[in-house]
């Protein structure tokens, strides 16, 4: 008999704004046959956090490491997990090596895992997403079609030439890339594929960022660099057509490396999940056909642990 797949749900960042949305993702999981079990975090609320950052330590740590617990979802982004780096313990998580997702500010947490322990995390739907009064289809098909599987390719449609690029995945946020150069939480990363994201960003904003990663040596040393979805982008009242477009055009020129667009991924309902510090080989085609295979990931596929008999 196949065994019942569990679910951790803890808020890491910003609090919980509509509990309904917990219960709805609880619901999602539990119509699949998944026992869920939601931390205190989830309900909780200092400030604009999702409880004391020792509550969202500690209930982060447990579930990372509980080997009872399949698969932990982030409650949501905000900000909070820049509080937490440099009281993770990194090395405890990447023994366990769970299945553990989430995006936005949850980018800070898989770019300091994989800067301290080499370890994989997926950046894909939060609980959020799970949650939506109607959860979007792409979006679960492709986060459950990563997890259940050891490798996973994806068709697309994206803005390149035709080319062929391999390397290990990583990026994300790109206001949290950028927050963490120059720290100890920041992966030195050669040859990659480097994707990126982020929302509600002037364009200038945007190229500044850009520009401090290039200023660093960054992008330069990346394979490609794979752009997800930005919008909206706040105009400016000075912009005079200075737009996305524009920085995207800059960006090429500062980088030296192939820049590619249009990846369904970011702030958006319709996203993949994507292994931050898995390995990726992206193939583009004439037309804008495109394949990315994602492989060196946690999965469901591992033989189950189990807790210690006491």
């Amino acid at each position: 008999m196949e065994r019942t797949k569990s679910l951790g749900l803890v808020a890491p960042s910003g609090y919980m704004a509509d509990p309904a949305v917990v219960d709805r993702a609880a619901r999602f999981f539990a119509a699949r046959g998944w026992r869920v079990e939601a931390g205190d975090s989830m309900f909780a609320r200092e400030q604009r956090f999702a409880g004391p950052d020792e509550l969202r330590l500690g209930e982060l740590m447990h579930f990372a490491t509980d080997p009872s617990i399949d698969v932990v979802v982030a409650g949501r982004g905000g900000y909070g997990v820049s509080r937490l780096l440099d009281r993770i313990d990194y090395a405890a998580i990447k023994a366990r090596a769970p299945i553990i997702a989430g995006y936005s500010d949850f980018t800070a947490f898989s770019l300091a895992y994989l800067a301290c322990a080499r370890g994989v995390s997926l950046s894909g739907p939060s609980a959020g997403d799970f949650g939506a009064e109607s959860p979007d289809t792409f979006t679960t098909t492709h986060f459950f079609g990563l997890i259940e599987s050891a490798r996973y390719a994806i068709d697309l449609e994206l803005e390149a030439k035709a080319g062929e690029w391999a390397g290990r995945l990583w990026g994300g946020n790109l206001v949290m890339l950028a927050t963490l150069l120059g720290t100890p939480y920041f992966p030195r990363v050669r040859g990659g594929i480097l994707v990126v994201e982020d929302v509600n960003e002037p364009a200038y904003k945007i190229e500044r960022l850009f520009y401090q990663l290039a200023h660093a040596g960054v992008l330069q040393r990346q394979a490609a660099i794979v752009l997800g979805d930005f919008a909206p982008v706040t105009p400016m009242p000075n912009d005079n057509g200075f737009d996305l477009a524009a920085v995207i055009g800059r960006l090429r020129e500062i980088a030296a490396v192939p820049v590619i667009t249009g990846l369904p991924y970011g702030h958006l309902a319709r996203k993949l999940t994507l292994p931050i510090g898995g390995r990726a080989r992206l193939v583009t085609r004439r037309g804008g056909r495109a394949t990315l295979e994602l492989s060196g990931y946690p999965s469901l596929l591992r033989p189950p642990a189990r807790k210690p008999r006491q």
